[in-house]
């Protein structure tokens, strides 16, 4: 008999290789998130790049005029609005002490109180409780301005990203064709390809779908805002284009900073703005979300938060980013996993398109 199972061994050795695949993810994730955003990116532009191509005859003339255009778009954008968006950032980060101290001392439940007619007691009950988690609200705050940090330190892939996305649009599909050259058995080979095909249409349609959102958020808060002269409608609406990039979570954490700066600011018409969040979510989810995004990713809303709270955990503030792709890929994987076992057991299976479900051949 043998002192070692042949079995037993080949388990354990992939299992050994499957944890240094995850402990090197790990270890080198910041470098990974910024191939990942360039690969989105990428995403973004080909189909301009491509329909450019058939004009210009060559895919690096085309890929160069694009970047040239969205250059100018980037700095005319920037000498417009920028300076308007950096100005009201530093207002609003120069009063944010004093804000963050009214709140600390209970103050700023006297200021609101008095603006919407409450009772003696009820400001007194409330600036009480403020006063008495005056460490717990300053705690809150000062990882609030971490994460900010973080983001901020994360700007260098402003200038990364482009660059890496160049060779990506350049020899995307080289580097497909080069990983699927090195699967030579036919199964595996169908299962790789099936993954990298259904991962494109996912990636494509997601990142397209997902900034149209994030861009009708951005012009519809700051219209709105400005129209109600909301404090800082400017960074406030911008800040809530970006936070609806992701998905379930970033609206929701938009509308609480919108609200929390018009309530430190001591703004009039808060519980007005609140109603149009309100009325704009049931609008973003139920009417244009449905017709932009489709069933593109078929995640449950638990799943999406789980997937954004351990992408935060991971990666910080890109790891948040890039939780709900992640997830979905994820998913792609293990649907082609459950097809590929099941060709494997019972023979030949109806192909499956991205978005629907495995159905054996009748």
């Amino acid at each position: 008999m043998a002192l070692i199972d042949l079995r037993t061994a080949r388990v354990l050795f992939t299992a050994l290789l499957f944890a240094l695949a995850l402990g090197f993810l790990y270890v080198a994730h910041q470098t990974l998130m910024a191939f990942l955003f360039a690969v989105f990116f990428a995403y973004l532009v080909d189909p301009a790049v491509s329909r450019l191509e058939r004009w210009t005859r060559s895919r690096g003339s085309a890929i160069a005029v694009i970047y040239l255009l969205l250059l100018a778009l980037v700095v005319t954008f920037f000498f417009f609005v920028g300076p308007k968006i950096a100005h009201q950032g530093q207002r609003l980060r120069a009063a944010l002490p004093s804000l963050l101290e009214r709140v600390g001392s209970g103050q700023i439940a006297q200021d609101i109180g008095k603006d919407h007619g409450w009772s003696l007691d009820t400001r007194e009950q409330l600036q009480t409780f403020l006063a008495s988690h005056r460490e717990t609200l300053l705690g809150i705050a000062q990882r609030a301005g971490l994460r900010l940090a973080e983001a901020a330190q994360e700007s260098w892939l402003l200038i990364l990203t482009p660059i890496l996305a160049a060779f990506f649009l350049r020899d995307g599909r080289s580097f497909s064709e080069v990983l699927l050259s090195l699967v030579q058995a036919r199964p595996q080979r169908e299962f790789l390809e099936g993954v990298l095909s259904d991962l494109n249409q996912m990636l494509a349609h997601f990142i397209r779908a997902q900034l149209t959102l994030a861009a009708f958020s951005l012009v519809v808060y700051t219209a709105f805002m400005a129209a109600m002269g909301v404090p800082y409608a400017l960074v406030l609406g911008t800040a809530g284009g970006m936070l609806e990039f992701i998905p379930v979570v970033g609206p929701l954490v938009a509308a609480v900073l919108i609200v929390g700066v018009c309530l430190l600011l001591s703004y009039s018409h808060w519980l007005l703005l609140l109603g149009f969040l309100a009325l704009w979510r049931g609008v973003q989810d139920y009417l244009v979300s449905p017709r932009i995004m489709g069933k593109s990713m078929e995640l449950h809303p638990l799943g999406a938060i789980f997937g954004v709270l351990a992408g935060g955990e991971i990666a910080g503030v890109l790891g948040v980013y890039l939780s709900i792709p992640v997830m979905a890929s994820l998913r792609i994987v293990w649907r082609r996993w459950r097809l590929y076992a099941e060709k494997r057991r019972f023979g030949p299976l109806n192909e499956y398109s991205f978005g629907t479900e495995i159905t054996p051949r009748k």
